[in-house]
């Protein structure tokens, strides 16, 4: 799999960069084991789109920037939540809730990609959204499923994966949600407004 990676040719419809000199900038962003999971989320990301009909290169892509704004200092997140006017609420969750939608205004501007599938993404792997995309869809879920995840719950949502990305989604979104209420976290509203979409009324 790791050849076939490598031998994955972006066509310049999404970005100018190549892969490699896109697999370096997001490498400088973050740490060696923060990049292992990305490349395992590209791995996943592209068998999902080939199977189920997405563009393999906006998958490549979105997969590797998804995290890139995962390990940025909280005072530069919190500046830029400031300054480009997000969501306060935002600050109330921390990394873990504002790396995604904080993550594709970085990659747009940084890195320059502009297209709308891959920033929203980006925007959605964590948190998901009511309405997704196919490519949506296949981050969402290959950020879940990577190889390097290990969780009593992942081999089942692999298995769900292989067979049908909406119920991969529902089934990560029910679990994650659970998750959550398991360990009292608290729950930002657009994981519940998901859930109600995808598993409450799918």
């Amino acid at each position: 799999m790791e050849d076939k990676m490598n031998r994955l040719r972006y066509s310049k419809k999404y970005t100018t960069l190549t892969r490699s000199e896109l697999i370096q900038a997001v490498q400088s962003q973050m740490s060696q084991k923060r990049f292992q999971h990305v490349l395992g989320v590209e791995q996943t990301a592209v068998q999902l789109a080939e199977k189920y009909g997405a563009s393999t290169e906006a998958a490549s892509i979105a997969a590797l920037t998804h995290d890139y704004a995962k390990e940025r200092s909280d005072k530069e997140m919190h500046d830029l939540i400031y300054r480009e006017q997000f969501d306060l609420e935002l600050l109330e969750y921390g990394s873990n809730i504002w790396h995604g939608p904080l993550g594709a205004f970085l990659v747009e501007h940084e890195l320059g990609i502009s297209d709308s599938d891959i920033l929203n993404a980006i925007k959605h792997h964590t948190i998901g959204a009511e309405e997704m995309t196919v490519l949506e869809q296949v981050i969402y879920v290959a950020d879940y499923i990577e190889p390097g995840r290990n969780f009593p719950s992942v081999e089942k949502a692999r298995k769900i994966a292989a067979e049908n990305l909406q119920e991969a989604v529902q089934y990560e979104t029910k679990q994650t949600l659970q998750h959550l209420i398991e360990k009292n976290r608290k729950i930002y509203p657009k994981t519940i407004a998901t859930y109600n979409k995808w598993v409450a009324n799918p």
